[in-house]
């Protein structure tokens, strides 16, 4: 019995409308992946993404015997500009911070927000002295933004960084890269801010203890 031609085309528009409902399905998955993901604020990866692509950085390492380097950024006297000018203007700092460093870092680099004004940098298939290059130009990008013009901020403040950068060492953890970076960090701060500081696992003693 042939189908009527009603009939066709009602099953035309519901095979149309069930192709929409799929696509919507999908766009509302990747909508909701993305804000499990990523800093509300800033678009960035957010904590719990950056420590697992640190965890994944890691182990790749492990397999292929290639280095990278881990940083930490906390912006300078970030509680100032805060109470100053206003939480609305101390987000736009943040947001700008986080936009120049994505433009200037490379595509396979992972920038994310560790919390507050601190950040964390995962720089893949890099040695130290790279990683403090990087570091070195990101500090100078970050102090050429048209502040003023961004903020409102018209007496003569220039948003600055300290950083503490490592690299890993064959025995890491994702919690030793931290707390070396972070204790990096400290040094950066301690040494007058607006600086990167490195801090690297010590080598092992191979003193023969029948010496």
């Amino acid at each position: 019995m042939a189908t009527e031609p009603n009939a066709v085309a009602e099953i035309a528009l519901l095979r149309q409308q069930l192709a929409a409902s799929e696509e919507e399905l999908r766009a509302l998955r990747s909508g909701i992946s993305s804000l499990i993901r990523h800093d509300a604020l800033t678009g960035v990866l957010n904590r719990r993404t950056l420590i697992e692509t640190l965890g994944a950085e890691l182990q790749r390492s492990h397999r292929t015997g290639q280095s990278f380097c881990l940083a930490i950024v906390d912006l300078d006297h970030f509680k100032q500009i805060n109470e100053q000018y206003g939480m609305a203007i101390g987000d736009l700092v943040l947001k700008t911070v986080s936009d120049t460093a994505q433009n200037l870092l490379r595509g396979m680099d992972r920038f994310g927000r560790l919390g507050g004004e601190e950040f964390g940098i995962v720089m893949p298939a890099t040695w130290l002295d790279s990683g403090v290059t990087a570091m070195t130009r990101l500090h100078a990008a970050i102090a050429a933004c048209n502040w003023p013009g961004i903020t409102g901020m018209t007496d003569g403040t220039v948003v600055t960084f300290s950083a503490g950068i490592t690299i890993n060492a064959p025995a890491d953890t994702v919690s030793h890269l931290l707390q070396r970076a972070e204790a990096a960090l400290l040094q950066a701060k301690l040494d007058g801010r607006n600086c990167t500081a490195i801090l690297e696992e010590p080598l092992p003693d191979m003193t023969d203890p029948d010496d």
